[in-house]
């Protein structure tokens, strides 16, 4: 905390306040049938680990994610407006309106999805770091993992060869204790999932409140640079989802009330980085006001850009389908 500058702060902040509201926009354009799609995922309430994750990385780093990858692609610094765009499916989003919510993917900022196969993308992970490490790039993969997809075959080939080839890969568990709609206690013999590092002889960071965006920045910077060396490391983030495991799920909030009141009373990320900046610099709640204000600027301009965007042509449909020579 003391080597933190106050502008990186507030950067987090702002990142963290974006995030939410445009996740919040996002709810209300599903309802409003403005964005379609069967599923639409929504990152309220894991900010705090998204954000400080990313901050530990070089531009010239990697990230890959699961479908839950708004957040994560605005925090690697994706802009709003084509992350929008892709949510309605016009021609102006980050995959020309291919993708939509679940498989946004930024080739500019080494962003790679974005993927709706639950464990998917792990071996693409794994992939990406055998690149990194064959090419000798000094590059390093940050991949997230939901902790349903812990117990899939994918999780336990990704992470074992990763191990074997001592890939640059930091395995970020984003534990949100909820697996669809079954409790981890419920799917995992083994509820500490950092400790299934111990089967690949991997180095494990152990768990971490990924509530705290401080706090997840120094365990992932630390990881970070030591995958950078020397090999994989497997970090478990506990965290909450706010909303169902996908906004379709009305029952979610019925259902665990108790529990979501206590987590956005007491351990929401955005209010409790507020705290710790009013604590530490007097007079700052109107430079936080001002990132607010902003914020909705930033989403309100997205709204109405992806509105206003163009549907996908037949030619579009057809493009990139075979590689051009």
């Amino acid at each position: 905390m003391a080597t933190l500058k106050k502008e990186t702060l507030l950067e987090w902040y702002r990142q963290m306040f974006l995030i939410r509201l445009f996740e919040t926009k996002c709810d209300d354009l599903y309802k409003e049938k403005k964005i379609t799609g069967v599923y639409l995922h929504l990152y309220s309430g894991h900010e705090a680990t998204g954000v400080g994750a990313l901050a530990a990385l070089r531009p010239s780093d990697h990230v890959i994610t699961a479908y839950r990858d708004h957040g994560i692609a605005i925090a690697k610094g994706v802009d709003p407006k084509p992350i929008m765009a892709e949510m309605m499916g016009k021609k102006t989003g980050t995959s020309g309106g291919k993708g939509g919510s679940m498989h946004l993917a930024s080739r500019e900022h080494n962003f790679w999805g974005g993927y709706a196969i639950v464990g998917g993308h792990l071996p693409l992970a794994t992939g990406i770091g055998l690149a990194c490490r064959y090419n000798e790039t000094d590059e390093v993969v940050i991949s997230f993992i939901g902790d349903g997809a812990t117990n899939n075959g994918y999780f336990h080939e990704a992470l074992n060869m990763s191990q074997i080839w001592d890939l640059p890969v930091v395995w970020i568990i984003e534990n949100n204790l909820v697996g669809m709609g079954t409790r981890i206690e419920d799917s995992s013999g083994q509820t500490e999932l950092h400790k299934r590092a111990i089967a690949y002889n991997m180095k494990d960071a152990g768990r971490v409140d990924g509530q705290d965006v401080i706090k997840v920045n120094e365990v992932v910077s630390q990881a970070v640079e030591y995958a950078r060396t020397t090999g994989p490391v497997l970090i478990e983030s506990m965290t909450y989802r706010y909303k169902g495991h996908g906004v379709s799920d009305r029952s979610y909030d019925k259902r665990l009330a108790d529990e979501l009141k206590e987590w956005l009373e007491n351990k929401d990320p955005i209010q409790l980085l507020a705290k710790t900046l009013k604590a530490k610099y007097k007079g700052i709640q109107k430079e936080l006001d001002a990132i607010e204000q902003q914020c909705a600027v930033d989403v309100e301009d997205a709204t109405q850009f992806a509105l206003n965007s163009p549907d996908p042509t037949y030619e579009d449909l057809i493009s990139n389908v075979y590689v051009q020579s």
